[in-house]
Order: C-alpha cells, then structure tokens, then sequence
C-alpha cells in the first residue's frame, strides 16, 4: 500500500546576496525546522535516504552554492515538490538595487558574481540571474523597508504553524503577451473587462491606481465575476486544505498583465483575506517592467486589512 503519511513541509529560501537569507533561515530554526544553509545542490537528495523527514526542513540556496546553477536550483525544487507531494514552499526574498548596494557598503563585503568588480555589477547580474527563480517563488518578501525584526515577523506570518498544514493562497497576476505563470494551479482570464489601456490618461497607470480600478470597476460585468471567482475559491480551497496541500497559486491574466488583472488580482486577494485565507500578492508584469508597486505583499487574516 503507498504512504499515506503526511510530509513534513520544506522551505526553500533563496534571493540576492544581502538580502536577508541568512535571517529567514534563522529564524526558521527557531521555529522548529532544521535549517541548512548552502548545502551543495547535488547532495540535497541525500537527505531523504532515510526515509521521511522526522520534522519541517529550511534550505538556504544562493549564488555561493559550489554548484549553484539556474537549472540545478529550478529542477531542484521540481524534483522536491514531487518527491513531498507538493508540501514545498520555495521562498525568495526580493530587494531594491539600491537597499542592496548600502548593505554591501555597509559591510564592506564583495559581491559573490563580481569580487573584483563594484557592487552594482553583482547586483544587476545576480538579480538578472534569479528571476525565473522570483517568477516560479511561492511566496516572495521584499525586505527593502524590513529591519530584521520585521522580517522575522513577515516569516512567522507565513511558517509559524506549518505543521499544522495551514493553507496559504498566492494570487499572481500576469501578461498573456508572455505566457501563463509556471506552478500556477488554476488560472482566471480578465481580458474581456474593459481595457483602460484604450484611455490616454490611464496608459501608463496601473491597476494599483485608484483611477484605473475605477475604470475597470464601472465595467458591469466585474462584480460578477469577481462573485464567481470568490465562489469558486470559497468552495475549493477548504477542499485543498483538507487534502494536506500547504499552497495553492491562482494566476490572473489580461493582455498586458498591468491594469485589469491587477485589479482583479487585488479584489479577489482582499476577499479572500476577509475571511480568513494567508494570501501572497505577485503582480509580475508591473516587478519585471519596474512599475509602482506594492507586489508580493502579504495580506493576512486581520480583517482583510493588506500588510505592506
């Protein structure tokens, strides 16, 4: 007969150098899990030798790692979603150029890709370098604002009762112009709303402006879509949950991924939040073109209110 016993979680911790790994993993370790910290990547699957993890596991990958690669570290987490059943979560934690280069000068230390180059160099390279792995990143924290206090707070906010199998939901909205997010479980298409990209004024907005959700908003038909979606959410993720399942990705797309599914993206996620669900914002267009943002923020069980 297979298994049927519950894996213990795992918690892949990456992002660029300075960014605060090193204190996610410590503060992991405290709450529970064994921590370890640029392992080389061929000899992960080593730990499983022995069968099931007695208890949750954090990994620490960077660029540091002997044989860090991209495709070593994406096939890594494909081979352990699979391995545990899907009981994964792969954390990056992003951060601001300039917040990066402080801390380097800060410390005095040289970046890993560029030791006898400046800072900057590294940086731009290595944040170049890891994003496939921010787009694929279950739940992502940008520590540019965080003190380290606040960062233990943000990874409490999202491990802290792991083993008790609570479901988190990441709701990521996207451009179809570049395809659908990898990892995403289910995917809602907001194309057919109205299109604030057709109002001059509106264009180089996005859909975190309080004018463009007003355009989308008038649009009749997405307070019913947005009862369909919260319907569907509402019954399915129960069900999730009940099946053991720690993460569950919802892409939302529209033709540019910068107004009307970040819109959508928003409401659904404020929804959800009201009642009850740990939720992670991703708004990857707006990330990867360097729009005004407030992506990847989580929005917690307090009320619906959005942490920033």
């Amino acid at each position: 007969m297979p298994d049927s016993t519950p894996h213990n979680p795992i918690v892949v911790v990456t992002g660029p150098s300075g960014a605060g790994r090193a204190t996610a993993i410590n503060v992991l370790e405290d709450l529970g899990f064994e921590a370890i910290d640029n392992m080389p990547l061929r000899m992960v699957p080593r730990l499983f030798d022995g069968g099931p993890l007695d208890r949750p596991l954090a990994i620490g990958i960077d660029v540091r790692n002997r044989d860090f690669s991209l495709s070593a570290l994406l096939g890594l987490h494909t081979d352990l979603v699979t391995l545990q059943e899907g009981q994964v979560s792969l954390l990056y934690l992003e951060c601001r150029p300039d917040v990066l280069l402080r801390r380097f000068s800060e410390t005095r230390r040289r970046h890993p890709l560029a030791p006898d180059d400046t800072p900057e160099e590294g940086i731009a390279q290595e944040i170049e370098l890891l994003k496939p792995i921010e787009d694929r990143a279950d739940i992502v924290i940008d520590t540019s604002d965080l003190s380290p206090h606040d960062l233990k707070t943000e990874v409490h906010h999202w491990f802290a009762d792991q083993t008790a199998q609570k479901l988190s939901v990441s709701l990521q909205s996207f451009s179809y112009k570049r395809g659908i997010q990898h990892g995403v479980d289910m995917v809602f298409d907001c194309r057919f709303l109205a299109n604030p990209h057709w109002d001059e004024t509106l264009r180089a907005k996005t859909g975190l402006d309080a004018d463009v959700e007003d355009y989308v908003a008038r649009d009749p038909r997405l307070a019913p879509f947005l009862t369909q979606i919260n319907g569907m959410l509402g019954f399915l993720l129960p069900e999730i949950e009940a099946e053991g399942k720690t993460h569950f990705a919802v892409g939302l797309g529209c033709t540019g991924g910068q107004h009307r599914s970040v819109v959508v993206t928003e409401r659904v996620a404020a929804a959800l939040a009201e009642t009850g669900w740990r939720v992670s914002i991703s708004h990857k267009e707006l990330s990867r073109r360097g729009l005004a943002t407030s992506a990847s923020r989580p929005a917690g069980p307090d009320g619906g209110k959005v942490a920033e």
